[in-house]
């Protein structure tokens, strides 16, 4: 897959984001909700592709931490079982820290049996989904997301990071201590411009774009200009090698 004029997608500092989203739901009425479904739904999608495009019977863990990220690992988590994978969801560091959205995730996705009950052995899966941090991170991942970005890179298997590989600063590229170090990542809209630093090459692996239903005309407000990325599919790699533009 490659964007449909073959050219680096403009890419977005954490700043740029956050006002992304934000107007989404202030200025166009598009839910949180629907973002998170959307952004997982798609990780779902990559991650069939990446397991040669059959889920079933699959061995898939998803790292999901408390925040929106972890969110959108829930809503992939939910795809994949009932596409016919072996699900497990390791919620880091735990339920009572769930910010209002993901919490409703949870609840769909502990009723379905996919919280994992007992520290999965991620040597064994196939699949690992890393939705622990999205663009957010300040500073050094918490001790406990720590450990299992540890025991991810420890299990050397497939990795597929949402947004970013937890760890990296999505604005500089600069990578914490521990950062996850993917096989393939899924940004959502466009790349974040630490995605696209020489610094961050070794933990992004792939960079994969997903379409999360950003109107043209909120781009035209924040004075960017961005071509119509997914006019021929929703998820789109981004070729490697060279930075995108950035924007402002």
């Amino acid at each position: 897959m490659a964007t449909q004029s073959g050219s680096l997608p403009p890419a977005l500092t954490t700043a740029q984001m956050r006002q992304v989203d934000r107007l989404m739901v202030e200025a166009y009425g598009i839910s949180l909700l629907q973002m998170m479904e959307n952004a997982g739904r798609h990780l779902a999608e990559l991650a069939r592709r990446m397991l040669g495009g059959d889920a079933s019977r699959s061995r898939i863990v998803v790292l999901a931490g408390a925040g929106n990220n972890g969110g959108g690992g829930m809503v992939a988590a939910r795809h994949l079982h009932n596409w016919g994978a072996q699900v497990q969801i390791k919620l880091v560091p735990g339920a009572a820290r769930l910010k209002d959205v993901p919490a409703r995730q949870w609840l769909t996705v502990r009723t379905m049996g996919l919280e994992a009950k007992t520290a999965p052995q991620l040597e064994r899966v196939d699949l690992i989904l890393d939705a622990l941090i999205g663009y957010g991170l300040s500073g050094q991942p918490r001790p406990e997301t720590a450990d299992w970005i540890e025991r991810a890179n420890a299990a050397r298997r497939l990795i597929l990071s949402l947004d970013a590989p937890s760890g990296l600063d999505t604005t500089t590229g600069v990578p914490a201590q521990p950062t996850i170090q993917a096989t393939a990542t899924l940004t959502l809209a466009l790349p974040k411009t630490g995605l696209m630093a020489p610094a961050a090459r070794p933990f992004v692996g792939q960079l994969y774009l997903a379409d999360i239903g950003v109107p043209p005309e909120l781009y035209q407000q924040m004075g960017l200009s961005v071509p119509p990325l997914f006019a021929l599919a929703e998820i789109v790699a981004v070729p490697p090698g060279s930075p995108a533009p950035s924007l402002g």
